[in-house]
């Protein structure tokens, strides 16, 4: 995993790009590659690329980036890992292609000389990389289909630039900071940026599962190659029973675990006391690892009750023979890394904490490699929005589908008991938005609903980011083709909206700042091909049974037996105060408020240079 970037000025008029910016954006990301760093240019200087390495594969110079093909026509700038490398290499080499190193890199140059944008139909892996093709004078651009990977743009009709950060595009200079409002009104609606907006109006995210062409012409618009509701309706047009579920979850995830495991470093994994971290543990040694290594997080303020997570992952530790590693982190440390949490977030997000401490512990024990449980579940219905969403729909929506209904009762009750109001927002909303799938997600996701957003932003602010997000239309391009049943509507949601957002976005670079590469093999498209003929047979708690007796020595009965503990890890404790939230537990019903309190405190953080110290 590194970081990339480049300039491509592709109009002739357009001057010619300076090294200078090349390299300011590559080093503002030097956390995401402590291991090297590289620079190349065409010819002409029209086009530029730049590289952070972090080492994984092929720890020699040879493999270091931007990488040329043997015949100098293709350079590349790759970030990510492809799993499936070592099959392709065989196939390749079958076919007399030549390999000067062992990393997955120079693959990427061979397929695109064979098959062309056609390639990326045969990667599995998470990966954003820019190609340089000089017989066609263009670039090529690519991201993986869960977007596990970041890749960010920005054109301003003169010259293309991109790079895996969007404060790595500002810190080169040349990149306009004018706000975006749609994305200043989607991290109000839910706690993270949606893409492809940014908080800046000049920077885009490539979409997940697209593909982009630049030359002289331009930037054209970015194609699909891939959906996960596509992958969802492809199953259901095949359903299997859910007698199936037990094999095809021990299957699809243990070959997903193997997969994960290619490096030439240790690979460690992230374990709490739940399912989804202990069963990657027991895979991976299914898969054939030794001495694995596994990170938890301790809390002094838990130490003894029921929330403490220690004693079971211990339990996990041992049962899978194990080495453990046992983190505590105080509130005390929490604040004194606040600012640099702050800085190393490239886009706001309400979440994040957690990852950025265990993602620290990782690089304390010298690990550059890390499995997590991320994405269990979405796969497999984890969560309430399974319930929910799809009950609210069937006994909210026709009520909410009754024009103007929600609006008039909201407007009644605002005058008669505006307690309520500002108590039970999303109640109300129920009879508003439960009347599309999206706005059923939005219910349940939400941090702020429409309604509210003029309340805590400028009314033209909000009225213009709600013009230019299109929420609803967007969240319903996430059901095209239609996933073929409850189950799988929502878990394309959930993935394509929460999981990609928020959840990869946050271990993406809370991760990378600490020089750690998280892999999350429950997000993957062959175990989601895999799954998705039984997708729509999953009833709550079936998927994750089935996961804990994945490995061959099935999860001790105290991890999947274990009750919920709702929202009491103390980070959310600590927000609430520096938030100014009212002090004590945070509950999974004070949750939301902490939430909203906590939201304004990130954004007024990364909209200011003014932090540059710990909070006090």
């Amino acid at each position: 995993m590194c970081g990339l970037n480049g300039i491509f000025a592709y109009h002739p008029a357009a001057g010619a790009p300076k090294e200078s910016e090349l390299l300011a954006t590559r080093d503002a990301m030097q956390a995401r590659g402590p291991d090297g760093s590289g620079a190349w240019w065409t010819e002409d200087r029209r086009c530029g690329l730049g590289h952070r390495r972090l080492a994984i594969l092929d720890l020699s110079d040879r493999a270091s980036q931007p990488m040329t093909s043997a015949d100098g026509s293709l350079v590349v700038a790759f970030n990510g890992e492809i799993y499936n490398f070592p099959d392709l290499r065989a196939e390749l080499e079958a076919q007399g292609v030549q390999f000067y190193t062992t990393c997955d890199t120079e693959a990427l140059l061979h397929l695109y000389a064979r098959d062309g944008a056609a390639m990326v139909g045969q990667l599995r892996g998470m990966f954003a990389f820019a190609i340089w093709d000089s017989r066609r004078r263009g670039l090529f651009l690519a991201r993986d289909s869960y977007g596990i990977k970041p890749l960010y743009t920005a054109d301003d009709g003169w010259t293309f630039r991109f790079a895996s950060q969007v404060k790595a595009l500002i810190a080169g200079g040349h990149v306009s900071r004018d706000p975006e409002p749609a994305g200043i009104v989607g991290y109000h609606l839910f706690g993270s940026v949606p893409e492809p907006f940014t908080l800046h109006r000049e920077v885009r995210a490539l979409p997940a599962g697209h593909t982009q062409w630049v030359d002289a012409g331009g930037p054209r618009e970015p194609k699909p190659f891939v959906s996960i509701a596509a992958l969802l309706a492809e199953g259901a047009r095949q359903p299997s029973p859910a007698a199936d579920l037990p094999h095809r979850v021990r299957a699809g995830v243990l070959d997903s675990v193997r997969a994960h495991l290619l490096a030439d470093v240790e690979v460690g994994v992230f374990l709490s006391a739940g399912v989804d971290s202990g069963a990657m543990l027991g895979l991976m040694r299914d898969a054939g690892q030794r001495d694995i290594r596994a990170i938890t997080l301790g809390f002094a303020e838990f130490r003894g009750s029921a929330e403490d997570e220690v004693p079971l992952a211990t339990r996990v530790a041992r049962h899978y023979a194990a080495g453990h590693i046992v983190r505590t982190v105080s509130e005390r440390e929490f604040r004194q890394d606040l600012p640099a949490i702050l800085d190393a977030m490239d886009q706001p997000s309400i979440d994040g904490v957690n990852t950025w401490f265990v993602a620290k512990a990782a690089k304390e024990a010298g690990l550059k490699v890390a499995l997590s449980g991320l994405g269990g579940d979405e796969l497999l219905a984890g969560y309430p929005s399974f319930v929910d969403i799809p009950r609210w729909k069937r006994r909210y929506g026709p009520f909410a589908a009754i024009p103007g209904l929600g609006w008039a009762v909201r407007r009644a009750i605002r005058a008669l008991a505006p307690g309520m109001v500002r108590s039970r927002p999303k109640g109300l909303g129920l009879l508003e938005h439960s009347d599309t799938w999206a706005g059923a997600y939005l219910l349940r996701r939400g941090l702020f609903l429409p309604a509210e957003l003029t309340q805590i932003l400028d009314a033209e602010i909000a009225r213009e980011g709600l013009r230019r997000l299109q929420l609803k239309r967007r969240l319903n391009a996430n059901l095209l083709p239609d996933p073929g049943s409850d189950v799988a509507r929502v878990c394309a949601l959930e993935s394509a909206f929460y999981m990609q957002n928020q959840l990869l976005r946050d271990a993406d670079w809370a991760g990378m700042a600490h020089g750690l590469e998280i892999r999350v093999p429950l997000v993957d498209t062959r175990l989601l091909q895999t799954m998705a003929p039984v997708m729509g047979t999953l009833v709550p708690g079936a998927g994750k049974a089935a996961l804990a007796k994945a490995p061959a020595t099935p999860l001790p009965a105290e991890i999947v037996n274990r009750a919920k503990t709702g929202f009491t890890v103390p980070t959310g404790a600590w927000m609430a105060n520096v938030a100014g939230s009212p002090a004590g537990t945070v509950t999974a019903k004070s949750k939301g408020l902490v939430s909203r309190n906590w939201s304004h405190v990130v954004l007024s953080a990364l909209t200011s240079p003014r932090i540059a110290a710990p909070l006090q």
